[in-house]
């Protein structure tokens, strides 16, 4: 899977410290250009035509020894690898074979913004669900095994991103509007805002 703007937004915040800019009264994040899971940049060489490297923000296998959250989702209870670094982010599910069938990877963001995610290297058919600050699912889509074509989210107040097999959600009678909880409390007391 991949995510577009929310990486180059949080390669930006990191970098810069947390630039805002007042929109509608409140401050917001400012905006970072839209970056991919791999991005060529071009290296001045003294007196040759540059060839473009190419950036890799994914690593080249699957993740392992994730911690692993209890999050409660109505009556159904799942059990969530946590993907928070922008490398844990980046890779997420890409290169497994297979997902318990009650497992699945929350995606945790320092401040909400719009996000898209794809299948690139992902062989597992999953659902995914963008969710805001407070826990709350705002949309879920179902996602198409190594397909590289983008799915933005309709909100730009996602916060969080869970991914779990396909056609889970809606075993499980999950659709927008449920509150995700955890064995810790609150997602939005477990991982605070990082940047308003």
């Amino acid at each position: 899977m991949k995510v577009t703007s929310l990486i180059g937004a949080t390669l930006i915040v990191l970098l810069m410290g947390g630039c805002y800019e007042k929109k509608n009264g409140g401050a917001q994040p400012v905006k970072a250009p839209s970056i991919e899971n791999t991005a060529t940049l071009s290296t001045p060489k003294t007196g040759a035509v540059s060839e473009p490297e190419e950036i890799q923000y994914h690593q080249n296998s699957p993740l392992v020894n994730l911690p692993v959250l209890s999050l409660y989702l109505g009556k159904a209870t799942l059990n969530a690898e946590l993907a928070i670094s922008l490398k844990e982010i980046a890779t997420g599910m890409m290169f497994r074979k297979e997902l318990a069938e009650n497992a699945g990877m929350l995606f945790v963001y320092p401040f909400v913004s719009d996000v898209a995610f794809y299948m690139k290297n992902t062989y597992i058919p999953l659902s995914c669900a963008y969710i805001d600050a407070e826990g709350v699912i705002q949309e879920i889509y179902d996602m198409k095994p190594l397909s590289e074509e983008s799915i933005p989210s309709k909100s730009d107040k996602i916060r969080f991103i869970l991914e779990v097999n396909q056609g889970w959600f809606e075993k499980q009678g999950i659709g927008p509007g449920t509150l995700i909880t955890t064995e810790k409390g609150p997602l939005s007391e477990l991982f605070p805002l990082t940047y308003r």
